[in-house]
């Protein structure tokens, strides 16, 4: 299979402007002060949270414009998620270079397709199988996939993650100004 930013993007990649190692840093730090619920759990069944994350958004691309949420806040969220799993899975997610201009953002079946590939990792964890090779390809895909999409609809990511994360830590009550 064709990495996605070879099939989307023309030639003349640029470095992105966050490296992925800082942005797993922040979410980690993030996911530790408003998510200490999820990170309390066993790593396995972080990961089965998480593709449960993934099978929602699937969800939401699919449904198109019938559903309420927007396609910049599934991206957003999606991301945020692929973060968090990588995290997970000790996994040090490489910069995806892209460049402008993207000739079409990579078709949402692409997305259910990882997002199917890390839900099968996360169902051979019970039956004792070999499953992190396949989450860390799928989780890396997604990654990708995410990244291309962002930047084919114009989509400032890294400054839609940090306003996301400020929205997501005034949900908790220690979080609210009074």
């Amino acid at each position: 299979m064709a990495s996605v930013t070879a099939k989307h993007r023309k030639a003349s990649p640029k470095a992105p402007r966050i490296s992925m190692r800082a942005r797993q840093r922040a979410q980690y730090e993030h996911d530790l002060h408003n998510h200490f619920d999820i990170l309390s759990l066993s790593r396995s069944e972080r990961l089965k949270h998480y593709g449960l994350h993934f099978a929602k958004y699937a969800g939401r691309f699919a449904r198109g414009d019938a559903e309420v949420k927007t396609r910049k806040e599934t991206l957003v969220d999606a991301f945020l998620v692929v973060l968090s799993a990588a995290n997970a899975l000790n996994q040090a997610l490489p910069d995806v270079e892209v460049g402008q201009p993207i000739v079409e953002a990579p078709s949402d079946l692409s997305f259910t397709d990882h997002a199917g590939r890390f839900a099968d990792a996360c169902e051979k964890i019970d039956h004792l199988e070999e499953f992190r090779s396949i989450a860390l390809a799928a989780n890396a895909a997604l990654s990708e996939w995410i990244i291309c999409s962002a930047v084919a609809t114009g989509f400032d990511l890294d400054a839609l993650v940090d306003e996301r994360r400020w929205q997501l830590a005034r949900r908790q009550v220690y979080g609210q100004e009074t």
